[in-house]
Formats: structure tokens, C-alpha cells, sequence
């Protein structure tokens, strides 16, 4: 985009559209953090051992994997918004049926529901922001995306936390009849509605428009964006950037005959993949578990998730300022290198922690050695891979193969994301807190591997440059 074009820019309304986006990052996250106050009441609901837990808390992540799949690739068909919408539908219904469901078999049901949403939102919401943002902005508006990610999620822990002070348990009853942990998913329910209603005020995203065909619509959204003048030239540079014989975006364009998909595809699945290896979604579903394991009540346990939460916001608040003048690699750089370290740290705490009545007897200087160790790890995270890998993942590929790119890697994150978090109760009981960290802090250093050979920087190319 030229200088004049940029000059011209309605970042008003620009904004406006990326707050509304958010919004889904924000049920994202609050859809993915409130299990984490309901394991106990779902253990003793519904009488589950440790891999049917793990399993109840990680089947939202099947619907994750498949609704980031289609919704990539239904994008491309039916529109980023018209997918946003269906998935607050999806939201709402979830987050009323997990609260009422009587058996595990329709508790898994809603929250594969919620999961479609889930994976739905977590790819389409960057990559609309990213394509009606310019390219100057674009990884700063993009980033606010993982700010309500966290935001969710410490509201969810929030509103955990002070539904089971209130009710003295999770599991004990807190209001009209209904157990605790009932109404932490039902808290969801307000800004799932509120999700549906915004979205109805923001256009469909004018790179997906001028990919239909729709030349008026997609030029009348542009002038919004961006002026008349700069509006028919940016058209231009969308249009000449799709395929030569202008077919419709298809997962076929992804196909390449030497490496199975194009090379891009497969950085965008790495970047997907490591951000899970690192086990940040044992913090973020189970930290309260890994607390009490490790000695903290339940009250304890789920303050510190809401400590731990708060300083994760602030972290994302730092990537927010530093992505569009650092740049995306050098922060994945670092992101890597700080959480291989923490992580080991904790690793090494745990491993040589003492045993008291089944659980791991922290002393006055490994407690905190332990959580401020943690605090760090979840700092280096959300303020590298967990705003930056969805910063990539909506900029990085072409115009052509965005929806087909988001598909195959949104499904490879929330794949790898099932697997990490169905593992844990696993691991928990098999080897422990201390083998399952140092699984995670392996996943850690090789990413800075990963990072330092095969990670292209981003910042500042316009969509329309975007190789791959």
C-alpha cells in the first residue's frame, strides 16, 4: 500500500472491525480456560478416572481440530464472516448445554460443539483483522487477538474462582439448585450473544470479495477501509495476485507435487505444532490441577491461575507494542529461548520435590521458585508464540491459498493441542509433574531450532507480496 493509500486509511472503522473480531478470540479463550474450574465437579458428576477426565476436558479439542479445518476451508466459500456468525451460534449453545448436560456422553457432545466455534474463531478472526488492516498495523491489530485470548481466560478464571468461593466448592451448589461449575459455563453465555450481534454490523472481508467475484461489493468495502482513490488501485493488487486463471480458492491450490504441500504449508503447520509442544495448555486447562498436585488447595490453586492469567495479559500488551518494530521472528526467537529455560527450571523442581501423602511437597523456597518460574514461562509464551504463530498463520500465506493454508494448520494446532492436553492426566500419574515439564521444555529447544532455520519474517509485506 502507498504512502497516500495509507494516509488515507479509515482506521476508525479498521479498528472498530478488529475489536468486534476479537471478540472471538476472547470466547476463544474463555470457552478454552473455564474447564479448568470444572474438572472436579465433572470427575465426581459423571465418575471418571483419569484418562476419561482427560479426555471430557480435551474432547472440546476434536471439535477444534475439525471446525479450524472446515472453517479455513468454508471461508473460501461462504465468507470469514458468515462463518464468524455461525460460530457464535455454536458458542452460545455450547455454553448453555455444558452447563445442563446430566451425562458425560452430552457433555462431550456440547463441547465438541463449542470446540467447532473454538477452532472456527481461532483461525478466521486473525486472518480477517489481517485482511482489512494495513500492512503497517496489521501485526499490531492482529496481536490484540491473543490479548483477548487471555482475557478470556482469566475472566473464566476469574468468574471460576468467585462462583467456587461463593458456592465454597465448584462442585457444591451456588445458585437456583445448580452446582458450581454448572454456572461457569453458563457466565460464557453473554459474551457469545453480544459476539452474534457485532458481527452483524462489520462487512465481509474484501480480499475474500474480490476472490468471489464481487467486484462492487468488494471495491464498496474497500472505500470504507480505505478512501475511493486508494480503494480501485488496492483492488487492482488483490486481483492480479490471485490465480492466473482466477478460479476460486481451493485446497487443491495447497498441493505441491515434491513436498505434498507447498513449503509455506509447511512452516505454517510447524509454527502450529511447536506452540503446542510446549505444553502451554497444560497451564491454561490444567494449572489448577498442577497446583494441587503440588500441594495448594483448590482455592489456592485457581488465585494463582488468576495471577498467573493477569501477567499473561500484560505479557500479550508487550507483543502488542513490538510486533510491527521487532518484528515475528525475533520475538519467536526469544519466546523460545526464555520458555526452554523456565520450563526446565520447573522441570527440575518438581523432579526433585518430596512426596507427602501423594502429592509433591513444595518447601518455602521451591514453592515460589516454582510459580515465579511458571509466571516467566507463561510471560515468554504470550509474548511470542501466542500472539505471533496467529499473527503468522494470517498473514504469512498468499491470497490465494490463505483459506486452504489456515485450514491445514489450524488443524495441525489444535490437533497437537488434543494430544498435549489428553496426555497430561496421563503423564501426571505415569511419570509426573517433572517428566511431563521436561517433555514440554524438549519441545521448547527445538522450536528455537525451528525458528532460526525455517521462519521467514513478515512484518511490513503486503498481503499481495506474500510468496510461497
Amino acid at each position: 500500500m502507498s504512502e497516500k493509500q495509507e494516509d488515507t486509511t479509515n482506521m476508525g472503522f479498521v479498528i472498530l472491525i478488529s475489536i468486534v473480531a476479537t471478540i472471538g478470540g476472547f470466547l476463544f479463550g474463555f470457552d478454552s480456560g473455564v474447564i479448568n474450574g470444572t474438572v472436579d465437579g465433572l470427575s465426581e458428576t459423571f465418575g471418571s478416572n483419569a484418562a476419561g477426565t482427560g479426555f471430557a476436558v480435551a474432547s472440546m479439542l476434536i471439535g477444534c481440530a475439525i471446525g479450524a479445518f472446515f472453517a479455513g476451508t468454508l471461508a473460501d466459500k461462504a465468507g470469514r464472516r458468515a462463518i464468524l456468525i455461525v460460530s457464535a451460534v455454536f458458542f452460545s449453545v455450547s455454553a448453555w448445554g455444558s452447563g445442563i448436560a446430566d451425562g458425560k456422553s452430552e457433555f462431550i457432545v456440547y463441547r465438541l460443539l463449542g470446540g467447532l466455534a473454538v477452532g472456527a474463531a481461532s483461525v478466521l478472526a486473525p486472518a480477517y483483522i489481517s485482511e482489512v488492516a494495513p500492512a503497517k498495523y496489521r501485526g499490531t491489530l492482529s496481536s490484540i487477538q491473543q490479548i483477548a485470548i487471555i482475557s478470556g481466560l482469566f475472566i473464566a478464571a476469574l468468574s471460576n474462582y468467585m462462583i467456587a468461593k461463593s458456592a465454597g466448592g465448584s462442585t457444591l451448589e451456588f445458585a437456583w439448585g445448580f452446582d458450581a461449575w454448572r454456572w461457569m459455563f453458563w457466565v460464557e453465555l453473554v459474551p457469545a450473544i453480544t459476539f452474534f450481534f457485532a458481527l452483524l454490523a462489520i462487512p465481509e472481508s474484501p480480499r475474500f470479495l474480490v476472490a468471489s467475484g464481487k467486484k462492487e461489493k468488494s471495491i464498496g468495502v474497500l472505500t470504507r477501509l480505505m478512501g475511493a482513490e486508494s480503494a480501485a488501485s488496492k483492488y487492482a493488487e488483490i486481483n492480479n495476485s490471485l490465480a492466473g486463471d482466477h478460479h476460486k480458492p481451493s485446497l487443491k491450490d495447497i498441493v505441491d507435487k515434491k513436498h505434498g504441500v507447498r513449503p509455506i504449508v509447511w512452516v505454517g503447520i510447524g509454527l502450529a505444532t511447536f506452540q503446542q509442544f510446549v505444553g502451554i495448555n497444560v497451564v491454561f486447562y490444567y494449572s489448577a490441577v498442577v497446583w494441587q498436585a503440588a500441594g495448594f488447595s483448590e482455592g489456592q490453586a485457581l488465585l494463582t491461575t488468576v495471577i498467573t492469567n493477569a501477567f499473561s495479559i500484560a505479557a500479550c500488551v508487550g507483543a502488542t507494542a513490538l510486533v510491527d518494530r521487532v518484528g515475528r521472528k525475533p520475538l519467536l526467537l526469544v519466546g523460545s529461548i526464555g520458555m526452554s529455560i523456565s520450563l526446565a527450571i520447573i522441570a527440575v523442581v518438581f523432579v526433585t520435590a518430596g512426596v507427602v501423602d501423594g502429592k509433591l511437597a513444595l518447601t518455602s523456597t521451591t514453592g515460589p521458585v516454582a510459580l515465579v518460574s511458571l509466571i516467566v514461562y507463561t510471560v515468554f509464551f504470550n509474548i511470542s508464540w501466542g500472539p505471533i504463530m496467529w499473527v503468522m498463520l494470517g498473514e504469512m500465506f498468499p491470497n490465494q491459498i490463505r483459506g486452504s493454508g489456515l485450514a491445514i494448520a489450524g488443524l495441525a494446532q489444535w490437533g497437537s493441542n488434543f494430544l498435549v492436553t489428553w496426555t497430561f492426566p496421563m503423564l501426571l500419574a505415569g511419570i509426573g509433574l517433572g517428566g511431563a515439564y521436561g517433555i514440554y521444555t524438549a519441545g521448547a529447544v527445538i522450536s528455537v531450532f525451528f525458528v532460526m532455520k525455517f521462519v521467514q519474517e513478515t512484518k511490513g509485506v503486503e498481503l499481495e507480496d506474500m510468496k510461497g
